[in-house]
């Protein structure tokens, strides 16, 4: 049977696929809509199969919330940027979070196994598949994480358009503005600096003495470096050690890192938040945080754009 433009135009809006894509569908299924579809998310699996080597490493994160009781992000990843600022894939990931804040998973492979909000009669799985073939590219829910807030609030912070997402968890007796306005800034704060802990105290000891090592091995070359009349002694050397580590310890550690909008350029995080509570009678302090940064950690895909242009014209 002949397939006409109406029904090709029709199947495109319903899957977001090329139009060569939905005619050959149709063409395959005599013009059977809810078979071509189908036929599309077959071929969608089999280039999902076809791009299981290649590197998503781009994408965005996102955080969807209910008040400020409780948060989910996700990190969503693609092959490419320009992927990431799509708006079909910006909607799927935003449903990818919707999915981890309502759903009970503990873990990715049960976020994966889950039915998925939008058709129950798939797993979230099978919704990844589906945006596969839409998009063309290698997708991959990477990571999520869900935050409860206990006897305080969550606020929330998604930086560069998706490329870095915050949640902080913080304790507190009195949620107002105020408060909430200090806790966005500490979240821009973890956003920017990156900490690894919330204090000091966090820090385990064996963290402490593998850095003191790392941190010996290297005054110990650079003493012998000096000439021989300027080096410094074992015992001047391990004293030394102990303010590198702290230095470190401040730069890791939130609430002892400078907060990046003291005026005074002096004021650390934990300062910040001590003069916000203050002055909003507020017993005030951060539980925890949560940072995902689009990417971390992955290898990213080096394009060489002339072995590009020559594989397409051989």
């Amino acid at each position: 049977m002949a397939i006409t433009a109406k029904q090709v135009k029709e199947l495109r809006e319903m899957t977001g696929a090329g139009m060569m894509d939905c005619k050959k569908a149709l063409t395959a299924t005599e013009g059977n809509m809810e078979a071509a579809v189908e036929f599309l998310r077959k071929n969608g699996i089999m280039k999902a199969e076809k791009k299981a080597n290649r590197i998503a490493a781009e994408g965005i994160c996102f955080i969807a919330s209910e008040g400020d009781q409780k948060a989910a992000v996700v990190e969503v990843n693609s092959e490419t940027d320009f992927v990431a600022q799509n708006e079909k894939f910006r909607t799927y990931v935003s449903k990818v979070a919707a999915q981890a804040l309502n759903g009970d998973a503990a873990n990715l492979d049960e976020l994966m196994a889950e039915k998925w909000a939008d058709d129950p009669t798939k797993t979230v799985n099978d919704s990844l598949v589906d945006m596969i073939a839409v998009i063309g590219e290698k997708l991959s829910i990477r990571r999520f994480e869900r935050v409860e807030a206990q006897d305080g609030c969550l606020v929330t912070y998604l930086h560069g358009q998706g490329r870095i997402g915050v949640i902080i968890d913080a304790k507190t007796n009195v949620v107002n503005d105020a408060v909430k306005e200090a806790l966005t800034n500490v979240a821009m704060q973890v956003a920017a600096m990156n900490p690894k802990y919330v204090t000091a105290a966090e820090v385990s000891e064996e963290y402490k003495e593998h850095e003191k090592e790392i941190l010996l091995a290297q005054a110990l070359k650079e003493n012998e470096e000096l000439p021989e009349n300027k080096r410094k002694p074992q015992n001047i050397i391990e004293k030394m050690l102990i303010g590198r580590l702290n230095k470190e310890l401040k730069e890791i550690c939130l609430y002892d890192q400078i907060y990046v909008r003291a005026e005074d350029g002096k004021q650390s995080v934990g300062q910040y938040l001590a003069q916000v509570a203050k002055s909003c009678g507020a017993d005030l302090s951060i539980r925890r945080f949560v940072r995902f940064e689009t990417g971390e950690g992955l290898e990213k895909r080096q394009d060489n754009f002339a072995e590009e242009v020559m594989a397409q014209v051989r």
